[in-house]
């Protein structure tokens, strides 16, 4: 009887190990570093009910909600008074460019970051120059009218005190009772502003945390 030989197999090729690559493993990438608030920052998903139509109506105007109005939304009542607040004085006898020296001053005061930065480039907007936007972060203007005004303003802020000759002088400078009043309402508001930003640790507007642009309502 004939043996048919079996064909024999082809020896393997032997691999080295060190040539020989382990399995990949997962690429861990690091997250950004984002600004956190001590309130949370609503969006149109998260917010109360009570607080969407503000947020929605703010996004639509601005494209993108300020993070002080996502934090406020929290509190639908405060929203809504800050909103209506702000809305009615921006109508009112005193100059944008006054309301923007007393915004700078009232964050520089605080140290709030967020209102530095907005009332920079408002002011910037309003006609401030430079020198004018690091004057005003001092209570302090070159005008002799708008320094009068700042100094009728600051005692109020930081020692609760009034001298009587701060409302003679501020009156021979041209303001009238009205804008005397309108100054005071925008102290406090930009207060409230300050207080808000400063208390949560808000995040400048723009920050990583803040680039949620809301849905058309």
């Amino acid at each position: 009887m004939i043996r048919v030989a079996e064909p024999c197999e082809a020896p393997r090729a032997v691999i080295p190990l060190s040539l020989v690559s382990p399995p990949s493993s997962p690429t861990v990438v690091a997250m950004p570093k984002t600004e956190m608030s001590r309130f949370p920052i609503h969006d149109d998903l998260t917010a109360p009910e009570a607080s969407l139509p503000i947020l929605k109506g703010a996004s639509s105007a601005a494209g993108q909600l300020p993070n002080l109005l996502g934090v406020l939304a929290s509190a639908p009542a405060a929203l809504k008074a800050y909103v209506r607040f702000r809305a009615e004085l921006r109508h009112g006898a005193l100059p944008k460019h006054s309301a923007e020296r007393i915004g700078l001053a009232v964050a520089e005061y605080y140290g709030s970051k967020p209102g530095l930065q907005l009332h920079t480039r408002t002011g910037r907007q309003a006609g401030l120059g430079i020198d004018e936007v690091a004057r005003a972060k001092r209570w302090d203007s070159s005008v002799a009218a708008e320094a009068a005004l700042l100094r009728y303003l600051k005692p109020l802020l930081e020692s609760g005190t009034f001298p009587q000759h701060l409302h003679e002088e501020a009156r021979e400078a041209g303001w009238t009772e009205e804008q005397l009043l309108e100054a005071i309402a925008v102290l406090s508001m930009e207060s409230f502003t300050a207080m808000v930003n400063v208390a949560g640790d808000v995040p400048v507007d723009g920050s990583a945390e803040e680039t949620r642009v809301l849905r058309a309502a």
